[in-house]
């Protein structure tokens, strides 16, 4: 079973104005409102391309109960804590010249909310696969990822972080299944810049190196690297298209990738070009990637089983 944890999720509202003006009176032309979170958004894509998973995290007051309402409707099982002080955020997403985002605070979450938490991640499974991904908000304990990950150590858990900085780096003494960088947070891990597939492949063989078993590094319109645990190198160019909406093009890589890992037995090539083709399915889409829009892309570069 697939498992996902969203620390922060969100109502994602996203709207376009033409000519956006601060001080004026703008009026959209376009609404859309989403349930958000990078690990909502994974388990969203994973449901669309077949596989299962349940969502876990917090959600917190009338915003919170219209998260699991949607993720509901769109086949997602959850199995949130509430908590109960405050309500989940509204992230607003404005879309006109330039992409502007405003995302709200989130609830208070205290140590009983966390011990809960906790408690669902006990009863995970050997074989089981957790996903964590996102920043940790101001109200939980900057070091949670660690603390997950060391209290699933030893359990045959696999877990896959997709993470910035210190709370990616900090992980890797866990050995996890797979970690995705993208190349901007890559170079700010090592202070470099990197913009090109090459330049990506010493910094993720690096990450390899101090402990991550598998690396995939996103790159937007550069598309991919990953470097497996048995030392492949693998690039992927990015499918082309009209980018409509960046926002979980990233998460949906990682659900595309793993979709790719199960459905071929672990065939790293065909995970990578499923993650390939699922990031920019979403990426061209108003909406998150479906198995349509993804093979769409791939047109027959994945083989049958």
């Amino acid at each position: 079973m697939i498992y996902t944890v969203t620390f922060n999720p969100s109502l994602d509202y996203i709207v376009r104005v033409r000519n956006f003006r601060t001080g004026k009176l703008n009026r959209t032309y376009y609404e859309n409102v989403l349930p958000g979170g990078k690990g909502i958004n994974v388990s969203i894509v994973l449901e669309n391309l077949g596989q299962k998973s349940t969502a876990l995290g917090f959600v917190a007051g009338f915003t919170g109960r219209e998260i699991e309402a949607r993720l509901k409707r769109a086949g997602v099982d959850s199995d949130f804590i509430e908590v109960r002080e405050g309500m989940s955020r509204i992230n607003v997403k404005l879309r006109s010249d330039e992409e502007t985002e405003i995302n709200g605070q989130g609830p208070k979450i205290t140590d009983e909310d966390i011990r809960a938490l906790f408690e669902k991640l006990d009863r995970l499974q050997k074989g089981d696969l957790l996903v964590i991904s996102g920043s940790v908000p101001g109200t939980l304990p900057g070091d949670m990822y660690e603390r997950i990950l060391s209290r699933l150590e030893g359990k045959g858990i696999d877990a896959v972080v997709d993470a910035e900085r210190d709370l990616l780096v900090n992980v890797l003494k866990y050995h996890p299944f797979l970690i995705k960088p993208n190349n901007i947070e890559l170079g700010e891990i090592y202070g470099v810049k990197l913009s090109k597939r090459d330049e990506v492949i010493p910094y993720a063989k690096k990450l390899r190196e101090e402990g991550a078993r598998n690396v995939l590094v996103s790159m937007a319109g550069e598309g991919a690297v990953l470097i497996s645990e048995q030392g492949e190198v693998l690039q992927g160019e990015a499918k082309k298209g009209r980018v409509v909406n960046s926002v979980g093009a990233g998460d949906s890589m990682v659900a595309g990738f793993l979709t790719g890992y199960m459905e071929y037995d672990g065939d790293m090539e065909k995970a990578l070009l499923m993650g390939l083709g699922a990031g920019s399915a979403s990426a061209f889409s108003p909406n998150l990637a479906t198995r349509q829009e993804v093979e769409a892309l791939l047109a027959g570069q994945l083989h049958a089983k």
